[in-house]
C-alpha cells in the first residue's frame, strides 16, 4: 500500500515538473556576435541571424517553403595559405532552424554532407538541386532528409577554377532555372530534365528584377545585366547579338572601403590610391536586385553588389530608359554596408520571404584560391594573420529600422485559392515561391483564378506571373493571349505575352496574330516593338509573304538602331535569302544598311558553318593559371613544396626565385631539359645532388600544360604577369643544352 502512495506522489512530482517546463520556453544557446566595426547606411538594421558554430564558410543560401534558411557550407576552400586541404569531401548543405522564434538561428541539422567545394542550391519541384562540381544533382526530401537522388547533368562545372564554375541555380518567371558562369539552363517538365542553351553570364552570382531580367557580374566590374527577358534574341544560332545582352550597367566601379586594402594585385598602379584603399572593385559578386516590401519605396528594385575583397556591399539606383538600362552609385563616396572588420566577406546576397535582405557572409581571412594568388597578397595574408580567420560564417540579416516585420507564412500550408492570391503579394519572394509550387502542384482549380489574373489590367506584376504559371502547368491558351493583348494594358505585361505567344504560331492563328501584331506596332512603343521584332520567327516561316513587309517596316522604323536590327535578325532565322530576295523586290522601301551587313555577316557565318559559341560550347573549360596549379601539384611541389619554399636536400625555393622572376625563356628550358646543381638562389649556393628532369621527353606532358605551369609560376611566385605562347615554347624544345642532358646554372647565365 505504502508502495502504491509512493508511486502515486512520485506520478504527481513528475507530472507538476512537466507542466512547469512546458509552461517555460526551452532556453537556446545563441552566439553573440559584435557587429560595432561594421556600418550600415541610416534607417537600416544590421543583424545576425546565424553564425558559427551552426555554420561554416557559407557561400550561398535558399529559404524553404516553410521560411527556413538551408545554407551551402564549402568548408575545403582555402583553409591555409596552402590549400592543403584543398579535395577534402568536408562540404555540407545544412538547415538552419530558430526553434524558439526569435529571430536566430539556434539548431542545425546536416542535410546532405561529404560533398567536395559545393557550391550552389536551389529548392524547385519539392525537392532540392544542387552542385557538387563537376555534377547537378536532384533530390527529394522526406522527413529533412535526401532521397532518389538524380543526376541532372554531369557536366553541369567541368573543369574550370573553383571561383569560376557555374552557380546561382535561379528559378526565373518564366520557369527555367538559370545560372552564372554558364550557358545552360534547366528545367524539369513531365518528370525529365531538359538542358538547353542560353546566353553565357557572369561570373559568381545572378539576380533578377520583377520584370524578369538578369542581372550578373564579374570581379571587376560592379553589375552587367541584359536589356531583355532571356533566351529571347538568340534564336538565330548564326548569330550573337551584342547591343541588349551582358552590358555592363556601372561605368563607374569606385569603391569606398573603411581601411587600407589587402587585394591580389594591390603593388600594380592605380589599383590602391596613396592611402593604400582600394580604388576599384576587384571581387565583385553575389548580386541581388532587391524585391521585397520591407525597405523605403526608393530602395525598391536597387541593385545591391559584394565587394568581400573591401570588406563591403554597395548599392546602386536602376534606371530603366528606351529599353536600356543604368546603374549608378546611391550614395557618393559612401557604401550601403561597409566595415573595417577584414573578416566580413559578403559572398551572395538574397531576397527573404519576409522581405528583408540576407547577406551571406563567408567569415574568412583568405578569400583568394590559390591558383590566383600572388606573393603580395600571400604576404599581406600573412602580415595581417588574416589565415587564421577560419572556421567561421554568418548570415546576415539587413531590415528597415520603420517597418514592422512580416510574419513569414509556411506556404505549403496554404489552400489553392490562397496560393493563388499570393501572386498579388508585394514581395517578390513569395511570388516567385507561390509560381513554383502551382506549377509543380498544377492544381487544375486554380486555372480559373488565374485566368482571372492575367486578365487584371490593375496589377501588371500578378498578369505576367499568371500567364507564366498557366504556361508552366501547359494550361496557357491562345485565346487568353489574345483577350489580354486586346487589353490596353501595361508595356510590359504586352512583351510578356508576345513572347509567349510565339509558341501558338500556327495556320489556325495566322490572321488573328497578324491582325494583332499590326495593332501593337501602332502603338508605336518602344519597348513592346522591341518584343515583336524579336518574336516574328515562328509567324514569319509559317508565311514568309505575309508577314516580310511587317518585318521591314518594323526593321525601317528603327533604321540606326542596331539593337531593333539584331532583333530582326533573330526572327529571320532560316529565311536570310528569302527576305533579301523581298527588300531587293520592294523599290520604295529600301533596307538599311545596318541589317543588310548584320544579314551579309549571318549568311557567311552560316556558309562557314559558325555557331553563336554558346550552341557549341559544352563546359567551363579550365583557367591556365588552374591547370598548372593541378599540374605544379601532382609533379612540382613534391621537391619544391607547395608554398615554393623549396624543401632541404632536395630542391631550392621558387618564391622569389631569379629564375622565376626573370626570363620565361629560361623557365620554360629549364621545365623542358631539366636542371643540374650546384645553383644559386637569392644569394644562396644549393649544392644538391639531386638533377631536376626535363618534361620534354615526357608525353604526359602537352605544349599547353608546359604553358599553363609557366603562368602558373609566374602568377604564385612572382609580380609579374609574362606568358609565353605554345610556338615559343615548340621552339624551345629544340634548344637543347650543350651536354644533351640538363642545363647548368653556367649555361643558364650565359644564354642570352
Amino acid at each position: 500500500m505504502n508502495r502504491k502512495k509512493s508511486i502515486k506522489r512520485y506520478l504527481l512530482v513528475l507530472t507538476f515538473i512537466l507542466v512547469i517546463i512546458g509552461c517555460n520556453p526551452v532556453s537556446y544557446n545563441e552566439p553573440i556576435v559584435s557587429l560595432d566595426q561594421y556600418q550600415i547606411e541610416e534607417g537600416f538594421k544590421l543583424e545576425v541571424v546565424a553564425s558559427e558554430p551552426f555554420i561554416e564558410a557559407p557561400v550561398v543560401m535558399d529559404f524553404d517553403n516553410q521560411g527556413r534558411m538551408w545554407v551551402v557550407e564549402m568548408k575545403g576552400y582555402m583553409q591555409n595559405l596552402e590549400d592543403t586541404g584543398v579535395g577534402l569531401p568536408n562540404g555540407t548543405i545544412t538547415i538552419l532552424e530558430d526553434l524558439d522564434n526569435d529571430g536566430i538561428t539556434d539548431h542545425s541539422k546536416v542535410f546532405i554532407d561529404s560533398l567536395i567545394l559545393p557550391r550552389a542550391i536551389a529548392h524547385v519541384y519539392g525537392g532540392l538541386l544542387y552542385a557538387e562540381p563537376p555534377n547537378l544533382w536532384f533530390v527529394n526530401i522526406k522527413n529533412d532528409k535526401p532521397v532518389n537522388r538524380v543526376l541532372v547533368d554531369s557536366l553541369y562545372s567541368d573543369g574550370g577554377n573553383v571561383e569560376h564554375q557555374p552557380n546561382g541555380l535561379m528559378k526565373h518567371i518564366d520557369n527555367w532555372i538559370y545560372n552564372a558562369k554558364s550557358n545552360f539552363r534547366y528545367q524539369m517538365k513531365d518528370g525529365k530534365w531538359i538542358k538547353e542553351p542560353t546566353s553565357f553570364r557572369g561570373q559568381w552570382g545572378i539576380t533578377k528584377d520583377n520584370f524578369g531580367r538578369l542581372y550578373y557580374n564579374n570581379n571587376s566590374t560592379q553589375l552587367i545585366g541584359d536589356y531583355v527577358l532571356p533566351n529571347l534574341s538568340i534564336k538565330n544560332s548564326y548569330y550573337q547579338p551584342n547591343t541588349i545582352l551582358n552590358k555592363t550597367l556601372t561605368p563607374d566601379q569606385r569603391v569606398y572601403p573603411l581601411h587600407a586594402t589587402s587585394v591580389n594585385r594591390g603593388y600594380q598602379k592605380g589599383v590602391l590610391d596613396k592611402d593604400s584603399i582600394l580604388v576599384n572593385v576587384t571581387s565583385a559578386c553575389g548580386p541581388m536586385i532587391y524585391r521585397g516590401n520591407q525597405f523605403p519605396k526608393e530602395y525598391y528594385e536597387n541593385a545591391f553588389v559584394c565587394a568581400p575583397e573591401a570588406n563591403l556591399v554597395k548599392r546602386n539606383i536602376l534606371t530603366f530608359l528606351d529599353n536600356k538600362i543604368t546603374a549608378k552609385q546611391a550614395m557618393p563616396n559612401k557604401e550601403f554596408i561597409a566595415s573595417t572588420d577584414e573578416g566580413f566577406r559578403p559572398v551572395n546576397l538574397f531576397n527573404g520571404p519576409d522581405g528583408n535582405m540576407y547577406i551571406v557572409d563567408m567569415h574568412r581571412g583568405i578569400i583568394q584560391d590559390k591558383a590566383f594568388l600572388t606573393p603580395y597578397l600571400q604576404k599581406h595574408y600573412e602580415n595581417k594573420k588574416l589565415d587564421t580567420i577560419i572556421g567561421m560564417g554568418r548570415i546576415l540579416k539587413v531590415s528597415n529600422k520603420n517597418s514592422s516585420p512580416n510574419k513569414i507564412i509556411n506556404i505549403e500550408k496554404l489552400n489553392t485559392k490562397e496560393l493563388v492570391n499570393l501572386l498579388y503579394n508585394t514581395n517578390g519572394w513569395i511570388r516567385d515561391r507561390a509560381q513554383q509550387l502551382l506549377v509543380f502542384k498544377r492544381y487544375k482549380t486554380t486555372i480559373p483564378f488565374l485566368e482571372k489574373i492575367a486578365t487584371n489590367e490593375t496589377n501588371p506584376i500578378a498578369q505576367i506571373h499568371a500567364m507564366h504559371t498557366l504556361n508552366g502547368m501547359n494550361e496557357l491558351n491562345y485565346k487568353l493571349l489574345e483577350t489580354i493583348l486586346s487589353l490596353n494594358g501595361k508595356s510590359e505585361v504586352i512583351s510578356h505575352a508576345v513572347v509567349l505567344l510565339e509558341q501558338f504560331a500556327s495556320t489556325n492563328n495566322l490572321d488573328s496574330s497578324y491582325e494583332i501584331i499590326s495593332n501593337l506596332l501602332q502603338k508605336s512603343n518602344k519597348e513592346i516593338d522591341l518584343y515583336i521584332a524579336n518574336t516574328l520567327g515562328e509567324w514569319v516561316n509559317l508565311l514568309p509573304e505575309k508577314f516580310f513587309p511587317l518585318v521591314l517596316k518594323l526593321s525601317n522604323k528603327y533604321k540606326n538602331n542596331k539593337a531593333y536590327q539584331e532583333a530582326i535578325i533573330n526572327s529571320l532565322r532560316g529565311v536570310e535569302n528569302e527576305f533579301l530576295t523581298f527588300s531587293n523586290q520592294n523599290k520604295d522601301d529600301a533596307l538599311g544598311a545596318i541589317l543588310t551587313e548584320l544579314i551579309d555577316q549571318t549568311l557567311d557565318n552560316k556558309n562557314k558553318d559558325l555557331k553563336n559559341f554558346i550552341y557549341t560550347k559544352t563546359s567551363v573549360g579550365t583557367d591556365g593559371r588552374t591547370a598548372g596549379y593541378k599540374l605544379f601539384r601532382n609533379t612540382c611541389s613534391a621537391c619544391h613544396g607547395i608554398d615554393g619554399n623549396g624543401i632541404d636536400g632536395l630542391a631550392p625555393p621558387l618564391k622569389n626565385s631569379e629564375y622565376v622572376n626573370g626570363s620565361t625563356e629560361k623557365l620554360a628550358l629549364i621545365i623542358l631539359h631539366g636542371l643540374s646543381g650546384p645553383i644559386h638562389v637569392n644569394g644562396k649556393l644549393y649544392n644538391m645532388n639531386a638533377v631536376m628532369p626535363g618534361l620534354v621527353n615526357n608525353p604526359d606532358f602537352t605544349d599547353k600544360d608546359l604553358q599553363n605551369i609557366i603562368s602558373y609560376l609566374n602568377n604564385a611566385f612572382s609580380n609579374k604577369s609574362e606568358n609565353i605562347s605554345i610556338e615559343k615554347i615548340k621552339s624551345l624544345r629544340d634548344k637543347k643544352p650543350v651536354s644533351g642532358f640538363t642545363f647548368s646554372e653556367k649555361e643558364l647565365l650565359e644564354l642570352k
